[in-house]
């Protein structure tokens, strides 16, 4: 029975050591790039792909990421707020899957941020239908504009920009500018001195380097954001639904 099996185990075994191998080099090229700023610039061509609007916008979206309270909800609705006071005029749509009625729900909490920092609660309405970028577009299209193109500036992720801008041109909104929701860095000096603040002095003092205690753990991640939203590009270009 064994000679039956060994041939069987042998292929098991080549297939599962050539995936680590290919995990393995994988896993290195992001942490040697993580050493570079090709990661922020990926993310950052991501978030500037739309092209600035020529007219003020009527109508501000703001996309629902995580839900409330996350990173990138409460990223998207401080940049929404900030559009919406900058546009008084403009109508805002938060888009997000979630129950309108109930006062807990991630897309009411956004409405709540938003209203906390000065905008108009009347003009906000929701999009509370659509479980992805695809379906939101058109739910919006259907529900608000059928017959008609505005001016429209979506707020969202930076490396989700490009597919949101493109996924609403999709549709049939004409206007379509992007404002992305990228964070800023601390302007004060993080430096330290290990020595200053005692511990076992055998240890390597990184107070003053930066990178290895943040920046390439920032950057690791928005390698992982980054090449997840390639995927979703390639999956929605396959589709059509860019």
């Amino acid at each position: 029975m064994w000679i039956f099996y060994k041939p069987f185990l042998n292929f098991v075994f080549r297939v599962w050591r050539n995936l680590l191998s290919i995990l393995g080099a994988f896993l290195f090229i992001m942490l040697v790039l993580s050493f570079t700023s090709l990661p922020f610039w990926a993310d950052y061509h991501l978030g500037v792909a739309a092209k600035p609007l020529e007219k003020e916008p009527d109508v501000i979206v703001v996309l629902g990421g995580s839900g409330m309270p996350s990173a990138n909800g409460l990223m998207r609705t401080y940049y929404g707020a900030e559009a919406a006071l900058k546009f008084p005029l403009a109508k805002i749509i938060i888009a997000l899957p979630g129950d309108t009625l109930s006062a807990g729900s991630s897309i009411r909490l956004m409405a709540k941020e938003m209203i906390l920092r000065g905008v108009d609660s009347t003009r906000i309405i929701f999009e509370n239908e659509g479980t992805n970028t695809r379906a939101e577009a058109m739910l919006i299209k259907k529900r608000f504009f059928p017959n008609s193109s505005h001016q429209m500036l979506i707020v969202t992720t930076p490396s989700h920009m490009y597919r949101s801008v493109k996924t609403f041109r999709k549709v049939g909104f004409e206007n379509v500018g992007g404002l992305p929701s990228f964070g800023r860095a601390n302007e004060t000096s993080l430096y330290f001195s290990s020595k200053d603040l005692g511990g076992n002095q055998y240890v390597p003092d990184v107070g003053n380097s930066i990178s290895i205690r943040y920046r390439i753990w920032t950057h690791l991640q928005l390698e992982i954001s980054v090449i997840r939203e390639y995927f979703a590009i390639a999956y929605y270009r396959m589709m059509g639904w860019i």
